[in-house]
């Protein structure tokens, strides 16, 4: 981005005074800079792993990253909201300056590839004000590529103004998604609509990272992505990008409430309404085939009371 645009509306300013969105985008690039050096600092070194369930993993690289991007924003907005994926939700401090911010931190987005030596992850900054997301970043410090949106500002890679794909057609689309850590647990209906799109699209990628899925969206390296059971963290700052390069962004539903809900359907218009009309058709598809199942549950049911408790049939006395 271009630096008359990139400093448009900064103020430096101190406790108390008001934070202009130009800043808040600025804050956003330089916790993820910050938070990427950690990481290059680290790749390609012993790391040590831990885990947080039965294959989600966390590195020390994770929380030195994340260290280093709290203690920056924590002196830069020292009274404003944090969401981390290491460290958890830290409060606002009432009234204070910056109490309406809430900051949206995931230090190393895409773990499960750092930890295996695969190059390819980011730094995930974004920040929300009273009027909803305000500020984000997505940062791939081994390519040096920062995605940076503010709200009204537009999405930016560099000095490139960034924009989603001009595919108008689900068939001729390069999708992108990921799988849950707990896919294990409950796989069939993420499945169901993986197959879904693979037989709709021209083809489908997986790549290990939500964050730079949704950034690769808004500058149309993607033509769509869909995902569920994220967290905020993964994809506040895609979020905007997408939006702010021209995209639309729901969840499985149609709606808006991706940070909540955890799903995500984000795509150029036009794709995007066509990759919502399947995520339709699959839940309906789901939705039926759970109404035969209750009613051949209930056939049963019925069929065992007309048998006795051997198994055999009732004879009238």
């Amino acid at each position: 981005m271009p630096a008359a645009g990139i400093l448009a509306g900064v103020t430096e300013i101190g406790a108390g005074q008001v934070t202009e969105i130009g800043e808040l985008r600025e804050a956003c690039a330089e916790a993820a800079r910050r938070g990427g050096a950690v990481l290059r600092a680290k790749w390609g070194t012993h790391r040590t792993i831990d885990y947080k369930g039965g294959i989600d993993l966390v590195t020390d690289a994770d929380r030195a990253s994340e260290e280093v991007l709290l203690a920056f924003l924590s002196k830069r907005f020292p009274g404003s909201a944090v969401l981390a994926e290491e460290s958890g939700a830290r409060p606002a401090a009432a009234g204070a300056a910056g109490s309406e911010l809430r900051w949206f931190v995931d230090p190393l987005d895409g773990t499960t590839n750092y930890a295996h030596g695969v190059p390819h992850f980011a730094v995930n900054v974004a920040v929300s004000d009273g009027d909803g997301l305000a500020a984000g970043a997505t940062f791939d410090p081994l390519r040096g590529e920062m995605f940076l949106a503010s709200r009204g500002g537009g999405a930016w890679l560099g000095e490139q103004r960034l924009a989603v794909s001009r595919t108008d057609d689900l068939c001729r689309s390069l999708l992108c998604t990921g799988f849950p850590y707990d896919i294990q647990q409950a796989p069939d209906p993420l499945l169901r609509l993986f197959k879904a799109y693979l037989q709709r699209a021209r083809a489908v990628r997986r790549f290990g990272s939500a964050a730079l899925d949704l950034a690769y969206v808004a500058c149309g390296r993607f033509d769509g992505f869909w995902e569920a059971r994220l967290k905020a963290w993964d994809v506040a700052p895609g979020i905007l990008l997408v939006r702010e390069a021209g995209g639309r962004v729901a969840d499985f539903t149609g709606g808006d409430d991706m940070l909540h809900g955890g799903s995500v359907c984000a795509a150029n218009p036009a794709v995007q309404r066509q990759m919502l009309e399947v995520l339709a058709d699959v839940r309906g598809e789901a939705r039926a085939g759970e109404r035969a199942d209750e009613g051949q549950g209930e056939a049963g049911a019925e069929a065992r009371a007309d048998q006795g408790p051997a198994g055999r049939e009732k004879t009238s006395r």
